[in-house]
């Protein structure tokens, strides 16, 4: 994996730049569309490439391990061949599903172990593990197995988690380092910074990820129900730190506000469930501000639902006919405003992107986060 930084805008911290895998390349900033178990869901690969004009999108180890599982993955060919997606693939190591379970999982000095979600059989995820299972699904890009820390949580918990989140990254770079790809391509593994919202933990956790020197670095344990101004701060302490010419993913983060706040802070990779999750439930994210289409007032609008993206759902489809399929339970409607929804976050960072080449990313973020968060 190679990355190129094009350029930084005069007036904050945001970049443009280019990632190139054996896939293909990213250009950042970058939103990437979350398929947890080889899906996104309700969405076809035709439509990611042709109406949402994704670049990459996610799977998930944890979930992806458990079903269809290791076996059908590898006879695949890897989830390239698998989900028939031929574009970069990126999967995340597992670390935060496992530790949401709380009451099914036991945290320890050699890893986690948990029950199954589906059928309550007990499983272990160790760092090596977690390499071994990542490059059997065979994305370009896999991360460090880490804790996610909940929060809130005391400084304690926090400083001790985040040492054992750097203990056991150097236990998967080593397992990395001495194997091998399984299939055709190359894989880059990114460490994870953690350290919760306390700003000398996190000035650590970003110093220690940074000595690796890996090709690229995630932050995590963000976005987890602190204050948007807390992952703002700790986005800021660790982009300072985080080396300028490697690309920084964001993870699970969120609102199209925390996307462009993020970008300007120096990230440039994001991903969330956020678009699709709130299109099943009706909420549609549009160039001219968020619309709730099941409100009365949608019923008789006969407009397109977003004619300034270049999308087939979001200016073939009107929102009265969205209204309906939605309000019918309609497996369509989800399927239109779950497509809709994520062309209009690809559409705002490739916006994000023209801004900061154009050097005037600073000026327009404030009056397009105005726009994109009004309530219609």
């Amino acid at each position: 994996m190679k990355f190129e930084l094009k350029t930084t805008d005069p007036g904050s911290k945001a970049r443009a730049g280019k990632i190139t895998t054996d896939h293909g390349e990213i250009l950042t900033p970058i939103f990437m569309p979350v398929g947890t178990a080889g899906t996104v869901k309700g969405v076809h690969q035709r439509e990611l490439k042709d109406d949402i004009h994704a670049q990459i999108i996610l799977g998930n180890t944890y979930h992806l391990y458990l079903r269809p599982g290791l076996d059908i993955i590898q006879k695949a060919g890897g989830l390239h061949g698998f989900n028939g997606w031929d574009k970069p693939l990126l999967t995340d190591s597992g670390g935060y599903q496992v530790f949401s379970l709380k009451e099914m999982r036991k945290i320890t000095e050699e890893g986690a172990k948990f029950s199954s979600h589906i059928d309550g059989s007990k499983h272990m995820f160790s760092p090596e593990y977690v390499m071994d299972i990542q490059r059997i699904i065979g994305a370009d890009i896999i991360m460090a197995f880490d804790e996610c820390t909940p929060y809130p949580c005391d400084y304690g918990y926090a400083e001790n988690s985040m040492h054992m989140t750097h203990r056991w990254l150097k236990r998967c770079i080593k397992r990395f380092d001495e194997t091998e790809p399984i299939y055709d391509h190359t894989q880059s593994l990114f460490p994870i910074v953690q350290g919760s919202v306390y700003p000398d933990l996190r000035k650590q956790s970003a110093e220690f990820i940074a000595e690796q020197n890996r090709e690229g670095n995630a932050i995590g344990g963000l976005s987890v129900g602190e204050p948007a101004e807390d992952m703002y701060a700790m986005l800021e302490v660790v982009n300072d730190i985080l080396p300028k010419e490697k690309p920084r993913y964001l993870m699970g983060v969120g609102t199209p506000e925390n996307i462009l706040e993020g970008i300007a802070l120096g990230t440039d990779m994001f991903d969330c469930v956020m678009p699709t999750r709130n299109a099943r439930n009706g909420m549609l994210f549009t160039t001219e501000g968020i619309i709730n289409i099941r409100n009365k007032k949608w019923e008789d609008d006969f407009s397109p639902i977003d004619p300034n993206l270049d999308c087939y759902s979001s200016k073939f489809y009107t929102k009265a006919y969205l209204k309906h399929l939605i309000k019918c339970k309609e497996m369509l409607g989800s399927q239109i405003a779950s497509v809709h929804n994520l062309a209009f976050y690809i559409w705002l960072v490739e916006q994000a992107r023209e801004h900061i080449l154009a050097g005037d990313f600073a000026t327009w973020k404030p009056k397009a986060i105005k726009q994109f968060m009004t309530r219609l």
